[in-house]
């Protein structure tokens, strides 16, 4: 979980019982945008974010076909915290990060 992502939406996550790690936990606070996409593939989680330089990072790896571990990019203007704590949720416990590999999803979804 980044750390530009509300504490509300990170902690309701947890309580729900889906294993979070926030970059600030993975001592990845501050970390640029590169950095936290490698870090993230070398171990297997997938990052959840809300603003939109992420996405072009993300977007230029998957035109170059380079490897990344998955984005849930959450756009806070169409989206109440509640009902990102429930698509995180669902996303969390209805597969594992390797369907995310290479994807940018968007929530609400």
């Amino acid at each position: 979980m980044d750390e530009h992502v509300p504490r509300a939406i990170t902690e309701g996550v947890k309580r729900r019982g889906v294993d979070v790690l926030t970059v600030q936990a993975d001592d990845a606070g501050g970390s640029d945008d590169v950095v936290v996409l490698n870090r993230a593939m070398a171990i297997g989680r997938v990052v959840v974010r809300n603003d939109d330089d992420f996405q072009l990072e993300a977007a230029r790896r998957q035109r170059t076909g380079e490897q990344f571990a998955g984005v849930i990019f959450v756009d806070l203007n169409r989206i109440t915290i509640g009902h990102c704590i429930s698509d995180l949720e669902l996303i969390g416990h209805a597969g594992e990060p390797e369907d995310l590999a290479n994807r940018v999803e968007y929530l609400p979804l």
